[in-house]
C-alpha cells in the first residue's frame, strides 16, 4: 500500500454532528453491508448518536448479528447495546412496499386501488430494472424528512454497478418523460378514449406495430398505469432530485468500500471518479479484508531463507513452519497492496482505512464491534 495515503479517521466522521448521512458504496461482495452495520453500531455506542442503518438485501446472519429475528421496511430497535449508548435502529428496504407507500401518500384511496390492481404496476414495483435503486433513494428521503435520527447510514443496493444508485433518479425521469409514455398518456388526457382508437387514428401503422410487439393487453395495462400515475410523476422527480441534492450537501459523507481485488478496486476507482464529477463528498476508502502480517519488516524471501537454514540445522521445525506461513501471508499482503495502489494512483490524497480480514463471519454485536474497533 502506498504509504503516502492519509489515514481515514472514521470516528471523526461518526462524531461530526454536521454529518447526517453516511453512504457506503462499492461493488457487491466486498463487505459493504457489514461495514454499514458496524459504522451504525459504533456511531450509537461510541458517539451517542441516535442512528438508523438502511440495508439492502442483507444476509440473514446480519439480522442475527444485530439481534433481530428479521429486518423489514420498518426501522426496528436493536437491543443489547452497551450502557449509555444512543438508540440504534435497523431496517431492510422492501422496494414494493416502499412504492406502495408512495402511492398511498400521494393519491386518493380509489386511485391507489386502481394503481395497485394494474398488472404493469405489479410488475414494475417488484421487478422493473432500476426500481430498487430509485426506492432506496425514496426511502432515504423519507428517513431524512422524519428527522428522528442523528445519523442515517445507507448500504447501497447490490447492483451490477454501484452507480445505479446515483443514476436512478435520472433514469426514472427519462422513463417518465419518454415519447412512448407521453403517447400512451394521451388517451387519459383526452377524456378516456381507447388508446387503440386514439393512437390508431393518428398513427396507423406505428400503432399496429407497437401493439404487435408489446401485445394488446400489455399496452392497455401500460396505458392505464401511466394514466393513473400521471399526477404523481412530477412528485417522483421532485423528491428524487431533492434527495440527490442532499447527497451533494456537506451533511453527507460517501465511503467507498472495496476489497483488495482487481474487480472491486476497478469499480471503486470508477465510482470515486463519478462522485467527484457529480460534486458529491467522498470522505474516503474503506479497504476491507486486508491480510495482516505480524512482522511487516520481515520479507517473504528472508522468512523462507530463515526456514531453510533451520531445516538444515535439523531443529525447530515448528519455527520453520511459522516462517513459511509468514512468507505466504507477506506475499499475499504485497499483492493486495499492489492492487489497492491502483486506487491511490488514480485518486491520490483520498484517505484510507484498512480493515483486517476477519477469522470468521460476523454473527453478533461483538463481531460488529470488532470491526468498528479497527476504525480507531
Amino acid at each position: 500500500m502506498n504509504a503516502a495515503a492519509p489515514d481515514l479517521d472514521v470516528d471523526e466522521i461518526l462524531a461530526d454532528r454536521a454529518i447526517r448521512i453516511v453512504v457506503c458504496c462499492g461493488s457487491g461482495g466486498v463487505g459493504k453491508t457489514t461495514t454499514a452495520a458496524a459504522l451504525a453500531l459504533r456511531a450509537a455506542e461510541e458517539h451517542g448518536r441516535r442512528t438508523v442503518v438502511l440495508t439492502i438485501d442483507p444476509a440473514r446472519r446480519l439480522a442475527q448479528a444485530l439481534g433481530l429475528t428479521e429486518l423489514d421496511n420498518t426501522p426496528r430497535q436493536v437491543k443489547g447495546l452497551q450502557p449509555d449508548s444512543a438508540e440504534l435502529h435497523a431496517m431492510m428496504l422492501d422496494m414494493k412496499r416502499t412504492f406502495d407507500e408512495v402511492v398511498l401518500a400521494h393519491t386518493e384511496p380509489k386511485k391507489a386501488e386502481e394503481i395497485f390492481a394494474n398488472p404493469f404496476y405489479q410488475a414494475m414495483s417488484s421487478t422493473f430494472s432500476g426500481t430498487q435503486e430509485y426506492m432506496a433513494m425514496e426511502k432515504l428521503g423519507q428517513l431524512r424528512a422524519r428527522d428522528e435520527w442523528d445519523l442515517i447510514v445507507v448500504d447501497t443496493p447490490p447492483s451490477r454497478s454501484a452507480l445505479d444508485f446515483l443514476d436512478a433518479p435520472a433514469r426514472l425521469s427519462r422513463f417518465l418523460d419518454g415519447k412512448m409514455l407521453r403517447l400512451l398518456l394521451a388517451p387519459a388526457r383526452a377524456g378516456g378514449r381507447s388508446v387503440f382508437n386514439l393512437v390508431s387514428a393518428s398513427f396507423g401503422l406505428f400503432s399496429r406495430t407497437v401493439t404487435k410487439i408489446l401485445g394488446a393487453q400489455l399496452l392497455s395495462d401500460l396505458s392505464g398505469f401511466v394514466g393513473a400515475l400521471d399526477s404523481m410523476f412530477g412528485g417522483f422527480r421532485e423528491r428524487a432530485e431533492q434527495t440527490y441534492r442532499v447527497l451533494q450537501a456537506p451533511e453527507t459523507a460517501f465511503l467507498v468500500v472495496a476489497a483488495p481485488e482487481p474487480d472491486a478496486v476497478r469499480e471503486a476507482v470508477y465510482f470515486a471518479g463519478r462522485l467527484a464529477a457529480d460534486r458529491m463528498p467522498l470522505a474516503g476508502l474503506v479497504l476491507n479484508r486486508v491480510v495482516p502480517v505480524a512482522a511487516p519488516r520481515l520479507s517473504a524471501d528472508d522468512a523462507r531463507a530463515a526456514a531453510a537454514r533451520l531445516d538444515e540445522m535439523g531443529g525447530h521445525p515448528s519455527t520453520a513452519d511459522v516462517l513459511r506461513v509468514h512468507a505466504e501471508l507477506a506475499e499475499l499482503h504485497d499483492r493486495q497492496a499492489e492492487v489497492a495502489g491502483r486506487f491511490l494512483h488514480a485518486h491520490p490524497g483520498v484517505p484510507v482505512v484498512r480493515i483486517p480480514a476477519q477469522p470468521a463471519d460476523v454473527h453478533d454485536l461483538d463481531g460488529l464491534r470488532a470491526i468498528g474497533s479497527t476504525f480507531e
